[in-house]
Parts: C-alpha cells; sequence; structure tokens
C-alpha cells in the first residue's frame, strides 16, 4: 500500500507517524482502501491486530530504502516518523517493507508487507534558464513579427500535481523593440525600423514564472542579445563632388592618373561596388578599374593624351552596388557619380607622321634611278612650320634601293628594282627635330613594286613525253603548260607555235587550246624506236605584252615499246635532232662539259708532277758520297763510251755537295772547289781547312756508330789511261806532288785510316808499324 506525505520539506519527526498495525493489515484485501490521508502529530486512529493483546509481546520493525536513517519506528506502538526534511525532487518515493516479531523469540508473527512512501510536490523550485546566455540575429528593416529566436525555462517542481511547473515568459527590458511569446517563449520583432547603422545589438531580459504567472509563483530570468544583420541599404557615396589631377602627355598606356573611392555604410559583400565612366569622351582616352582590395576606382590612360589638342578633360566615374536588394529598390537608386578633372601638362614631343599608322607608295618595276617614289610628312606638333629632318633606318634597307631628301622626306629609287626579286620593300623613316635631335620618331613605309613584262614565258616542266611505236595519227601525246614571272593585273594570255625550224616536220603537230596550255599530237603512224627513239621538238611560246615576249622551249619525245594496253615497257636512249641546229641551252651545256674535262685533265697533270718533284727532292736530301770500287779499268782518253770526258776537261768546276750530320747533328756548309795540287788565280795556295773539317765531323760520326759502316770509301784504279788531260787519278801519286798539304791529321782518324795515313805520311815510322 502507498503512504502519501503531502507537505514536503516542511514535516519533522513529530509531523509524520503511523501504525505500524494498519501497514500489516493494510496487506489483507479488504483493507486497501485504508490508505489514509497524510497526517501532523499523534496518530488519531490505533487499529490492533488479533494477535497484539497490547501485552507488549509484539515487537515491530521496517526495512528497505531510508529505514533507520530517514524513518524509525516505535517497536512497542508501530509509529513511524520522518527524521528529515524530504525533497521529491531528489526522490519521489520509498520503499519499505514491514514485519511483527515476537519480542522474546524474535519469530515472524504474520509475513512480511512491503508498502511504499510517495512523496507528494509543493512549488519549491523556480524556473531556469538552462542554455543562456542567448545571442540571435536579425536583419535590419525586417517587418513586425519577425521571428528572432525561442527561449527555454526549465521547472524541476512535478508537472503532472498542480501548477507548480507551469511556466509563462515576458519581456523586463527592450519590451519596446522586441516581444515573447508568453507559452512558448518565441521572441520576435515588435518594430520595423531596425538601423544596424544606428545601433547593431540589442540585450533583452526575459522572465519565466512558474504557477502559470499567479501570486506566489517562483520566477527566473536570461539576457538574450540579438544581433542585427546587415542588408544593403544602403547605396555608395562619393565623398566629394569632384576630384582634380594631371598627367603629362608623354604618358605611356596604362599609366594610372588617380584614385578615387565611393563609401558605403554597409558591411561586408554589400560594401561590393564597380566603377564604370559614363561619358563617351572619358570612356575613349580613359579605363576604370575596382580595386578589389580596397574597392578604389583606379583611373588610367587609355589612349595617349594631347596638351595639343585638348589640355583638360572631364571624366565622370559612377560607382554602383554589385549586390543589390530589390526589397529596398524603393529606398533610391544604388548608384552615386563624381567628375574626375584630369590636367594635360605639355611636353616636347617627337614629331607626328600623316598617316600616323604608316604609308603605302608604289613604283613601277622598269622605274630609272632617281625617280620619285612618293613624299612622307611629319610635323612638330609641339611648335608650327618647325623644321623636320628626314632619314632612312638602313637596317630596314641595307642594299640602299632607296634615298630620301631629308628636308622634304622625298623618297626616290637608288638602285634598280626586279619585282619577281621582290614585290615589297618594307622601310622606316625617322623623322627628328632639327633642334632637338633627341626627339625621333619612326613611321612604316610600305612600297609595292608594279609589275612590267620582263620575263618571257617559259615551258612548264617536265620537257619530256613519250609515244608507243602503234601510235596513231592525231593521238594527243602531251599537254603543254606555261609558267611566267611576270603578274600583268589583265591576266596572262599565252600563244603556242612551232619554231621556225620545226614548222616542216613530218611526225608531231601543235594544237593551242586557248587556255594557256597546248597540245602535241601525233601526224603519222608507225615509230620505230630501234630506227630513231627520241624526237626533239622545239616550241616557241609568245605572252600578250605589252611588250609580247616569247621564248622557246625543246620538248622531248621518247618513242617505246608497248605492250597491248597501251603501258610502256622500254625505251632506248639514242637521240635524233629534228634539227640540225642546237638551242643556246645545249650549246652552253656543252661547252661546259668540256670546260670541266679540261680542268680535270690540267689538274691530274699537276699532281703528278707535283709528286714527282717531291720524289726527286726525297732522293737529292738522301745523297751520301759513296766511294765506289771498280775492279775494271777504263779505256783511257780513247774510250769516250764510259765516261763523260767534259766532266773530265773541266778540271775546275765540281760541283759543290752537300752533307748532313744525324738528325740530332748540326747542318754542314756546302764544300768548297777542291782543286787538287794547283794554286789559285792569284798565287796563293788553295784553302783546304774546310775540307779537313767536313772530313773530320764524318769520321767522328762513323766512329760513334759502330753499327753503321762509313760511306766515304777510296777508289783504286789498276790502269789508266795514257796521255789523260785529267792527269792521274790515282791517290798513291799524290805522294811525289809537290803539295805542301799536310796529311799528318790521317793517323788521328782512327784504326779504320791507319793504312791511309802510312801512304801520305811515311816520315813517321810508329804510324808505319801499326
Amino acid at each position: 500500500m502507498s503512504i502519501n506525505i503531502w507537505i514536503e520539506k516542511v514535516c519533522t519527526a513529530v509531523d509524520l507517524h503511523y501504525k505500524i498495525q494498519d501497514v500489516l493489515d493494510s496487506v489483507k484485501p479488504t483493507l486497501c482502501e485504508m490508505c489514509m490521508p497524510p497526517i501532523s502529530g499523534p496518530p488519531t486512529k490505533n487499529i490492533h491486530t488479533d494477535s497484539d493483546e497490547g501485552e507488549g509481546n509484539i515487537k515491530y520493525t521496517i526495512s528497505g530504502e531510508g529505514a533507520g536513517t530517514i524513518f524509525i519506528i516505535d517497536e512497542l506502538t508501530g509509529d513511524i516518523h520522518a527524521t528529515e526534511r524530504l525533497d521529491r525532487e531528489e526522490q519521489s518515493y520509498y520503499t519499505l517493507r514491514a514485519q511483527a516479531r515476537d519480542r522474546l523469540t524474535n519469530h515472524l508473527l504474520e509475513s512480511e508487507s512491503e508498502f511504499v512512501i510517495k512523496v507528494q510536490d509543493i512549488n519549491d523550485s523556480e524556473p531556469k534558464f538552462l542554455e543562456g546566455p542567448y545571442i540571435g540575429s536579425v536583419g535590419e528593416l525586417s517587418q513586425i513579427g519577425t521571428s528572432v529566436m525561442k527561449v527555454t525555462a526549465s521547472d524541476a517542481d512535478d508537472p503532472t500535481y498542480g501548477s507548480s511547473a507551469r511556466v509563462v515568459y515576458s519581456v523586463l527590458d527592450g519590451e519596446r523593440f522586441f516581444t515573447v511569446d508568453r507559452q512558448t517563449g518565441l521572441i520576435r520583432t515588435a518594430v520595423a525600423d531596425l538601423d544596424r547603422e544606428k545601433q547593431d545589438r540589442y540585450e533583452l531580459v526575459v522572465k519565466a514564472t512558474d504557477m502559470a504567472g499567479q501570486m506566489g509563483g517562483l520566477s527566473g530570468s536570461t539576457t538574450v542579445t540579438i544581433v542585427i544583420t546587415d542588408v544593403n541599404d544602403n547605396p555608395p557615396r562619393f565623398p566629394q563632388k569632384m576630384y582634380q589631377f594631371s598627367m603629362s602627355e608623354g604618358a605611356a598606356v596604362g599609366t594610372p592618373v588617380g584614385r578615387v573611392i565611393a563609401t558605403d555604410a554597409d558591411m561586408g559583400e554589400n560594401t561590393d561596388m564597380s566603377y564604370l565612366i559614363k561619358d563617351e569622351e572619358g570612356g575613349e582616352l580613359f579605363k576604370v578599374t575596382t580595386d578589389s582590395d580596397t574597392q578604389e576606382a583606379i583611373i588610367t590612360i587609355k589612349k595617349a593624351l594631347d596638351f595639343e589638342s585638348k589640355r583638360t578633360h572631364n571624366v565622370v566615374v559612377e560607382a554602383v552596388n554589385k549586390h543589390v536588394d530589390p526589397r529596398f529598390s524603393e529606398l533610391g537608386s544604388f548608384r552615386d557619380q563624381t567628375i574626375v578633372r584630369v590636367s594635360v601638362n605639355d611636353i616636347d614631343e617627337p614629331p607626328v607622321f600623316h598617316p600616323a599608322e604608316g604609308t603605302i607608295l608604289e613604283v613601277q618595276e622598269d622605274a630609272r634611278l632617281g625617280a620619285l617614289v612618293g613624299t612622307v610628312t611629319a610635323k612638330d606638333p609641339d611648335m608650327e612650320n618647325a623644321p623636320v629632318r628626314y632619314s632612312i633606318d638602313q637596317s630596314t634597307d641595307q642594299e640602299q634601293i632607296f634615298h630620301i631628301d631629308p628636308v622634304s622626306g622625298a623618297i626616290t629609287l637608288g638602285n634598280i628594282l626586279d619585282r619577281e626579286t621582290a614585290g615589297w620593300h618594307n622601310i622606316t623613316v625617322m623623322a627628328v627635330e632639327a633642334d632637338n635631335v633627341s626627339q625621333i620618331s619612326h613611321s612604316s613605309v610600305s612600297i609595292r613594286i608594279l609589275d612590267v613584262n620582263d620575263n618571257p614565258p617559259e615551258l612548264a616542266t617536265p620537257y619530256e613525253a613519250s609515244i608507243c611505236e602503234d601510235a596513231k595519227p592525231g593521238q594527243l601525246i602531251h599537254s603543254i603548260s606555261v609558267v611566267d614571272r611576270d603578274e600583268p593585273q589583265l591576266g596572262h594570255r599565252y600563244y603556242f607555235t612551232l619554231a621556225p625550224e620545226a614548222t616542216n616536220n613530218r611526225h608531231f603537230t601543235l594544237w593551242d587550246v586557248k587556255d594557256n596550255t597546248a597540245g602535241i599530237r601525233t601526224q603519222r603512224s608507225g615509230f620505230n624506236r630501234h630506227e630513231q627513239n627520241v624526237y626533239l621538238l622545239p616550241i616557241l611560246v609568245v605572252d600578250s605584252g605589252p611588250p609580247a615576249l616569247s621564248s622557246t622551249g625543246t620538248l622531248t619525245i621518247h618513242v617505246c615499246g608497248c605492250d597491248p594496253e597501251g603501258t610502256i615497257q622500254s625505251c632506248n636512249a639514242t637521240a635524233y635532232a629534228i634539227s640540225t641546229s642546237l638551242s643556246p641551252g645545249a650549246l652552253i651545256a656543252l661547252l661546259v662539259c668540256m670546260l670541266i674535262l679540261i680542268v680535270l685533265v690540267l689538274l691530274i697533270l699537276t699532281l703528278k708532277r707535283h709528286r714527282k718533284g717531291q720524289s726527286m727532292s726525297e732522293d737529292e736530301e738522301d745523297m751520301r758520297d759513296n766511294v765506289i770500287k771498280y775492279n775494271d779499268e777504263g779505256g783511257g782518253e780513247q774510250d769516250t763510251q764510259a765516261y763523260d770526258m767534259s766532266t773530265l776537261r773541266n778540271l775546275f768546276d765540281f760541283p759543290e755537295t752537300k752533307g748532313s750530320l744525324s738528325e740530332s747533328g748540326p747542318e754542314l756548309r756546302t764544300l768548297p772547289q777542291w782543286i787538287q795540287g794547283r794554286m789559285s788565280g792569284d798565287g796563293e795556295a788553295a784553302d783546304f781547312s774546310l775540307f779537313k773539317g767536313y772530313i773530320r765531323k764524318k769520321v767522328e760520326q762513323t766512329d760513334g756508330d759502330l753499327s753503321v759502316p762509313p760511306y766515304d770509301s777510296f777508289q783504286t784504279y789498276a790502269f789508266e789511261g795514257n796521255s789523260s788531260p785529267a792527269l792521274s787519278l790515282s791517290s798513291i801519286h799524290t805522294l811525289s806532288t809537290t803539295s805542301d798539304q799536310d796529311f799528318s791529321y790521317l793517323s788521328d782518324w782512327g784504326p779504320r785510316f791507319r793504312q791511309l795515313a802510312g801512304y801520305y805520311a811515311p816520315g813517321h815510322p810508329e804510324e808505319d808499324g801499326s
């Protein structure tokens, strides 16, 4: 059963008590309605069980939640008392069990009974805003009743019992601008003229009261901050209606002139704006862009300024919001304008060509030297009639085809023109102020060369054609076209005919098609390539002029063997000329070939002679003084076949002999002529010192290299002719001569010359003994 305590946090230990017997009896179904209302003070009703005769033999006890601490029981009477104040918000009920025991044996007299003590609520908890403080937002100029946010307060009292937990809301501070729904706590705007630019936030105090707002109800409050968000309700505004800047007329295109800015009371993207130039004149000369970081208008030069043309420019600049809210279009135009005045400062400028974009001139291809091509003009923009000097940029006219008058600017022809080589000439003309050469300007001049008929027409390649041996008369075997380097304004018109030397041929005819082409037809049948397999057909081509020019080209026609379907199988290369005369081109080619052959022959002969000269030089350098031993003897003066007697007769004309040491040794000078046993013409003895030195060095060289035999050897003659004008050639005979030459040095030449030294120095016995 349940025992309800109605007064929370007020009951004391004497305020609450029940008879345990009542509790025990309540377990009986017939006594369930005995759940009594709470009582205060001593029990007003005592019910005894049949087993309780009032003798004090029964002891009452309880167990369960709070037993012995919050709740106690009188063992004799069964009264239950609360020892402390109860709080329903902490625990709303307690479950206990009651027992009746024999005081002596402590045995249960009846079965244990469970009962519940429910704590009934009283209004002891005020409403609380658990989610505070609150921050909300609403756009400026919102309509009345626009929802801002919702606040909620909680009450810990029992919502099912009375009005303790029924909460209502109200605004304590800020009710002029906002309202709150009494039941739901929804905050709404109360006015329609909230302006962020005047006040960007509001703070409200919202109160929550329980007991449905009745007298004696508890309350709690919280602070609500409402931020007014921005909308684009303010147009851009220029702080000034006119801005002034100055700029030099020589400033380059793209140079910034200045910056202006329009202010906007809004914030964020609502302040984004773009600028534009409204007047047409200002739009031609100036350009405006927007700095995305600073939202400034940057005015730059779009076209070069000219002080002489206009000195002041008034430019209308307009600022426009990028993000316009159509809800506020009735507030007015979201744009503003200002005037930017730009003053142009004068500077010294270079001459200006007319026209400024360049000049195109024309001249005939056959114009004579010095002919006038055209005239260029430039003026000083700062001073009228100021002298200007002209010249041509030589890098654009390296061949100096054109000249220009430095004063008048007249361009004349300085070289022969050829349209076929260059149909256009592009030159650059420079103009400088006569008083200030640093002020220079350039202008391009394009000169077109007009064509004249100075090139004859020529046959287009190929110059060869082929026919089958069984070609029929009148068969078209080749079509002829023409190339012409000229380009007449009325177009080309060519006329074809056979050259005079080929008009009587009986093999081919020429057919002028009248469309600047011609055809070659056969005039007969039965061509035989074994008799003649090549025909040369000269063709004369004449253009329409003026003047009319012509040229002769030769078409080579090969006679070939063909299969039955007309496909060429083979051709021979034996040529036969229709005319005995050769064209100038063929003659030139023949002469060039002959000249090349002559040059080749001369070159071969030169190379052979050069090689032979080198070989002879090498042989001369390798010549050595050899002494050759002959075992036969000459026939004397009568033997004219063995020797050249003229050489023997010229005793004083011996050729000079050149010798050299090894590659590491020094070069030797040419030996002097040796005159044996004779005096010089002036009566003095001949000088043999150089000969001695030469012999000595040769000996030293030979002694130093034992592996190489000496090249110097002496010759022996067993018999010599009688009455020889050359006298005796025997070296032994020199012993009896009257020569005063001293041969004692031969003994110093080593063992190889000891025998020779013995012949020439008999007076030295030590040498004879060796």
